[in-house]
């Protein structure tokens, strides 16, 4: 006679958290706020190109030294874009299985409500859920372009793969230049910022709810910090093309 030799195993704590819609938008806000993070260093560095070709050069140099003598050459560098990768791909993982859950979920047949039917309580009124929905379509499509703009970022910045100019290593100052002073290149990284910004807007926002942050006492607060931080990052960042182009940074 066979013996059941299978154990009764519970799910662990990390198991349910993540199956869980909760966990899920969880890890989406906490990712989404260590690359906000991340994006605001990121643009004050960026700034220091106005500054000049050694000030902007030696901030380059900087992160790949910083740390020493205890962190050898650029190893605080790796630990960095380590973090951010496992933040990204966490973001990005979560936003995929929440917006298949919520297509699984979501209801046919109010598409074509029959005469007299009506598709929602009397107390949700139409425009909140057409805001809804546009909210999640922008956050879709915004991280969809944002996806597509890191890899595009890194093989021209940081690989020269998709550099045109001649990339130089250990020259990002002029490299930044050579990339902005394509069409090509101001037209991708201007959609992309604004993108950006769109998507810190509403992200802000809704990882506020997710943590327990928002209330209707700081409803206000919260919305109105989430604007000032899309519109300081997109001009921020996108302050730096427009520099090239108009010839103020060469």
């Amino acid at each position: 006679m066979a013996l059941d030799t299978r154990t009764d195993r519970r799910p662990s704590f990390a198991g349910l958290l993540w199956g869980s819609t909760v966990g899920k938008k969880t890890v989406m806000a906490v990712s989404g706020l260590v690359m906000l993070l991340y994006l605001v260093v990121h643009m004050l560095g960026n700034l220091k190109i106005f500054f000049g070709a050694d000030e902007f050069n030696g901030y380059a140099h900087w992160l790949r030294v910083v740390g020493e003598p205890l962190m050898h050459y650029e190893w605080t560098l790796w630990l960095v874009r380590v973090v951010l990768v496992a933040a990204v791909v966490a973001h990005a993982t979560s936003a995929y299985q929440l917006s298949r859950r919520d297509i699984r979920a979501r209801p046919h047949n109010y598409a074509h409500p029959s005469p007299g039917h009506r598709p929602w309580p009397r107390r949700f009124a139409p425009h909140l859920l057409l805001r809804t929905s546009y909210a999640t379509r922008t956050m879709r499509w915004g991280g969809i372009i944002l996806g597509l703009f890191i890899v595009w970022h890194l093989l021209d910045l940081t690989t020269g793969t998709v550099h045109t100019g001649g990339f130089q290593e250990g020259r990002p100052y002029q490299n930044v230049v050579d990339t902005f002073s394509t069409w090509y290149g101001n037209v991708i990284y201007l959609v992309a910022m604004l993108a950006l910004g769109l998507h810190i807007r509403h992200g802000f926002w809704s990882a506020a709810q997710t943590l327990g942050v928002g209330s209707r006492a700081r409803e206000r607060l919260l919305k109105t910090l989430a604007q000032v931080l899309a519109l300081v990052l997109t001009v921020g960042f996108v302050s730096v093309p427009v520099a090239v182009m108009t010839g103020v940074v060469s």
